[in-house]
């Protein structure tokens, strides 16, 4: 699989059907230099979720959908994007302190198929069936409790989202050599001058 999104930051990429919300998350322009945002018009947009989700379909197995976006679509994939960044690995919710409020839905239904497995799908047309397939991903995370292991970059300058595969879960770089070292020397070089202005005084 490609995840085109996510490999061209150099990260890992997420187990099974939860690269599709790490992929989401990763169409963001970031990196050095920078990468477009992939979600920044209809035409890149199309052709991400295109891709997307035939990775999508190779990793799960599954039938990959055909989705036509429209406007309503990118703005729809865009709203999707910006909250999932605001909850990925446990982090607060933005403007709300309930987690019983609902920042995104979507319609699915649940299917059974002829061996017998009970599988979730999205119902709708466009983009609500690729809105619901992250959302359902982000239920398969949960219940194999995965999803807490998709994290965004502590680096501000950065925002990558990354798969922590660390045995306790402690990640907080989308590339230590990167991103740690960065954030580390700005720290320490914003220490050493406040030392030194406290010593000028």
């Amino acid at each position: 699989m490609s995840w085109d999104a996510t490999t061209r930051y150099g990260t890992s990429v997420a187990d099974g059907g939860l690269a599709l919300v790490q992929d989401l998350l990763n169409t963001i322009s970031a990196g050095r230099p920078r990468r477009p945002d992939l979600l920044a018009d209809l035409e890149s947009a199309q052709a991400w979720s295109q891709h997307a989700l035939t990775d999508w379909a190779g990793t799960t197995g599954r039938p990959a959908p055909q989705v036509e976006l429209d406007e309503r679509g990118l703005d729809e994939l865009r709203a999707l994007r910006t909250d999932l960044r605001a909850v990925a690995g446990g982090g607060p919710q933005r403007g709300t302190d309930d987690p019983a409020v609902g920042l995104r839905s979507a319609a699915i239904g649940l299917a059974l198929r002829a061996d017998g497995t009970a599988v979730l799908e999205p119902r709708g047309q466009g983009w609500r069936v690729l809105v619901g397939l992250v959302l359902i991903e982000i239920l398969e995370a949960q219940r194999a409790d995965t999803w807490r292991r998709l994290k965004i970059c502590r680096n501000d300058r950065c925002g990558t989202a990354f798969y922590d595969r660390s045995r306790n879960n402690s990640g907080a770089w989308h590339d230590v050599r990167v991103c740690g070292n960065a954030v580390n020397l700005r720290a320490s070089r914003a220490r050493r001058r406040a030392a030194a202005g406290a010593e000028g005084r």
